[in-house]
């Protein structure tokens, strides 16, 4: 297996593979947790004396995932979540913003994956929230979140880049590559069977 966990390596963990990763991870159509964060730490630990430009990589590949994903929420509305979200997870986002606004929804995503924090975007964009206090706040904890998994990456670069080549590291590697084929097909599963007319899945 390692030759699949390597390529996996080779094709994100570059600055345009972190870029695309990152956009796709804050999507419904890939499912790959710890995915991302991983990747920012290998390719920071990889560059050195450009460790700052990832995290920025991340940060700009993520928001443009995010935004199609609010765009999504925007479009089915708050009556079509309930295909996307369990009722008390929606309960649960609903009541937040209420108390706190867009500023806490979107601070939500510096929880530790695998918390399903592409379900809040998608309900951000759904209930209308203020979409440029959103996506500031989101900026922000997208930096700070890829910059201190990139500054420990520096810290500890050498360590980092000999476990690499560990069996175990790439054993590690292919499990979740193959979970995520696996979530990315029950999400693109999903995400077909929502759009059929609601008589059709009915009749199914």
């Amino acid at each position: 297996m390692r030759w699949f966990s390597r390529w996996v390596i080779t094709l994100f963990a570059t600055p345009v593979g972190v870029v695309v990763l990152a956009a796709l991870d804050s999507t419904l159509f890939l499912s790959m947790p710890l995915g991302i964060d991983a990747v920012v730490v290998i390719l920071s630990a990889r560059m050195r004396d450009l460790w700052w430009l990832v995290p920025l990589l991340a940060t700009v590949g993520s928001i443009a995932g995010a935004a199609l994903t609010f765009w999504m929420g925007m479009k089915i509305g708050e009556k079509g979540l309930d295909r996307w979200i369990p009722e008390r997870r929606l309960d649960q986002i609903r009541s937040r913003l209420r108390e706190k606004g867009a500023v806490a929804l979107a601070i939500l995503d510096l929880v530790p994956p695998p918390f399903p924090f592409t379900l809040s975007v998608l309900a951000a964009g759904a209930l209308e929230v203020d979409t440029r206090t959103f996506f500031v706040t989101l900026v922000v904890c997208r930096i700070f979140r890829f910059g201190l998994e990139a500054l420990l990456a520096v810290v500890y670069g050498r360590r980092i880049l000999s476990w690499l080549d560990s069996d175990l590291f790439h054993d590690i590697v292919a499990f979740f590559a193959v979970l995520a084929i696996v979530l990315t097909t029950i999400s693109i599963v999903k995400i077909v069977r929502s759009t059929r007319p609601a008589g059709r899945r009915a009749a199914a």
